[in-house]
């Protein structure tokens, strides 16, 4: 019998599927939540789903479908009648906090998303599903605007924020100078500058952002801690330090723009001291999902980007000359950091 038409057994159900097709739906459930600034409407307090829908300007009977979904999906509680963020939702969706990742998910239903919506014709065609990736650079358009820019820097910061605090655990004594290759407005630079007060460290990043960086240093109380350097790493030079980061850079760019970047990090180090490599590091049979995730997003998104192997990126500091080692982190569960020493 041909097994198209034999019948599944009954212990199967559509459920795994079914949870599948729906994440779509429950996404946009909480990306609107986010626009409407719920979780920050509420955080500290409670509401009936009544008073909220009238305080966020939606309609009944809609809106206490919306918020029981929220409720489902382990965002709000249930107390006496009245609604309450999670503890999850407190921690990462009430604005002003520092574990807030709203900017990320406006990022992702601004850019990546619509960019997804192209994964068929990326796999097939390799090209980026991005009109910006096709034209070239990305990230020139991105700047240009600023709600989708503080968005993109706010995932940034959100991102870097825990392996920051790891990396800065690091023994740093050897070391006196550090550049930030592509680090935004210096959340990364600050965190390490703080916890190592011997560094000086510099941002190197595109032009645009050092309204940015300055605004938030300035927040930071660490305007005169972190200095800016504007360029292009493709064609400027990198500024001469003891340490130069590529943190959730290469994976943006293709193979031989990699290994061009890592030839001109090898130009800019000091002797004696290294290049800093995390990004999501995939590898074997078996990857954890979020960094196929991550690849297939750098697929659809970027020009020539996905992530790869510790095997991988190894390969690339030696050509460009330097030694390779894997440093082990705690409580980083999705990068990899990957360090290439330039010897004396």
């Amino acid at each position: 019998m041909n097994s198209a038409h034999t019948e599944p057994p009954m212990s199967v159900g559509p459920g795994p599927v079914m949870a599948i097709v729906t994440g779509h739906w429950q996404t946009k459930i909480l990306v609107t939540a986010v626009e409407a600034d719920l979780f920050s409407e509420l955080s500290g307090t409670s509401a009936t789903p009544e008073q909220l829908a009238e305080r966020l300007g939606f309609r009944m009977p809609g809106a206490r479908d919306f918020l029981l979904a929220l409720a489902n999906l382990g965002l709000l509680e249930h107390e006496d009648e009245r609604l309450r963020n999670s503890p999850a939702a407190e921690g990462y969706l009430v604005r002003g906090r520092p574990g807030y990742i709203g900017g990320y998910l406006r990022f992702c239903a601004s850019e990546l998303n619509p960019a997804w919506d192209g994964l068929a014709t990326a796999l097939r065609t390799g090209q980026p599903q991005n009109r910006a990736a096709v034209e070239g650079n990305p990230y020139d358009s991105l700047y240009r605007d600023e709600a989708a820019t503080e968005a993109f820097l706010d995932s940034m910061d959100m991102f870097n924020t825990p392996i920051g605090l790891c990396i800065s655990d690091l023994d740093w004594s050897p070391y006196h100078s550090v550049v930030d290759v592509g680090g935004a407005r210096g959340n990364f630079a600050r965190t390490l500058v703080a916890r190592n007060p011997h560094l000086t460290a510099t941002v190197f990043d595109l032009p645009p952002l050092e309204p940015a960086f300055t605004r938030h240093m300035a927040g930071l109380g660490a305007a005169d801690v972190v200095s800016f350097v504007g360029g292009d790493f493709f064609t400027d030079p990198l500024p001469e330090a003891d340490v130069l980061i590529f943190g959730h850079i290469l994976h943006n760019w293709g193979e031989e723009d990699r290994i061009r970047l890592l030839h001109n990090a090898y130009r800019a180090v000091k002797p004696g001291g290294a290049v800093f490599v995390y990004d999501p590091m995939v590898g074997g049979d078996n990857p954890p999902l979020n960094a196929v995730l991550a690849s297939l997003s750098m697929l659809v998104w970027s020009a020539g980007g996905r992530e790869y192997s510790v095997e991988e990126c190894h390969g690339w500091l030696a050509k460009a000359g330097f030694r390779p080692e894997t440093v082990g982190l705690t409580n980083t569960p999705d990068d990899v950091l990957v360090v290439g020493h330039k010897d004396r």
